[in-house]
């Protein structure tokens, strides 16, 4: 291999065109560079100059090896300020999050994309164990969840809270026990959680979800009152899956006696350094939780 201080030597002397003046300027004696180039000589087995006293001109091989190695030392140069670069405002960011979350979350953090377009959003839908698994795995840059992490791993933090909603066909205005036993429960992977705590505070008969007809199932957020607006069952869901339906006329939500509200946690790598971008995309987050 060869050694990059022999190239930068030649290089510069190259650039320079002349021995003392390239000493000079690598703080070295006029003898070292001179040293530096009869080694690459030596190594690659071909002249490299021609000297004609003080002055010299480039072989063939010499110019060869000035194209390859300028461009080597070049990035050498460049390489500290390179990895030591840490921008606020560009590369990829990858985020997880419950869909209530990303539903409110990703629309403000696109619009931050495109106010600083080097700055790449990566964003997916997970439940908490999902999220939870892939911040201790370095797999994402910060994860939000509706569960306090205990994994060693993972630096966690409450940063809000997201109420839950009780969600029924529009045409119902006060939902009695008796009601929502005829409209049945449209469900969902959160569903049975959801509807225990929310059902559990306020309705004495609530015991589990299973009391209800199961009327329906998705497991994609935005298609989840769907089959509420329909007039096909109710169900519980977070505020921010709640306000991103298209369709709000066609639902009610309503306020109970007891409100409930999920705790919003951040989480990150417990071990590595945070970088400048994903500080960028956790404040501009915190804005809207």
């Amino acid at each position: 291999m060869i050694n990059t201080h022999w190239l930068r030597s030649f290089c510069t002397l190259v650039e320079v065109g002349h021995f003392t003046r390239t000493a000079e300027q690598l703080h070295m004696t006029q003898s070292g560079v001179s040293q530096h180039v009869q080694k690459l000589e030596q190594q690659l087995g071909r002249d490299l100059l021609i000297r004609q006293g003080k002055q010299f001109m480039l072989t063939d091989a010499g110019e060869r090896l000035y194209r390859e190695a300028s461009s080597i030392i070049e990035s050498l140069s460049s390489l500290e300020q390179r990895i030591g670069a840490d921008p606020a405002f560009e590369g990829l960011v990858r985020i997880m999050s419950p869909g209530s979350v990303g539903l409110k979350l990703y629309p403000h953090l696109l619009a931050l994309q495109r106010l600083y377009p080097k700055l790449v959003i990566d964003y997916r839908f997970a439940p908490n164990a999902n999220i939870e698994a892939a911040i201790a795995g370095y797999e994402v840059d910060m994860g939000f969840m509706t569960q306090a992490s205990r994994h060693a791993e993972v630096s966690c933090r409450a940063i809000g809270r997201e109420p839950l909603l009780l969600v029924t066909p529009a045409a119902i205005t006060e939902p009695d026990w008796t009601q929502l036993m005829r409209l049945g429960f449209i469900d969902h992977p959160d569903g049975a959680h959801h509807a225990g705590l929310l059902l559990g505070a306020n309705y004495p008969e609530f015991q589990h979800s299973n009391m209800f007809e199961k009327r329906g199932f998705s497991n994609q957020i935005s298609l989840i009152l769907e089959p509420v607006s329909m007039g096909l069952g109710f169900t519980v869901l977070p505020a921010h899956a709640v306000a991103a339906f298209a369709k709000p006329e066609l639902v009610r939500t309503h306020a109970l006696t007891h409100p409930v509200s999920e705790t919003l946690y951040l989480g990150v790598p417990q071990r590595k350094p945070i970088p400048n971008r994903v500080i960028t995309v956790m404040t501009e987050a915190e804005k809207w939780l």
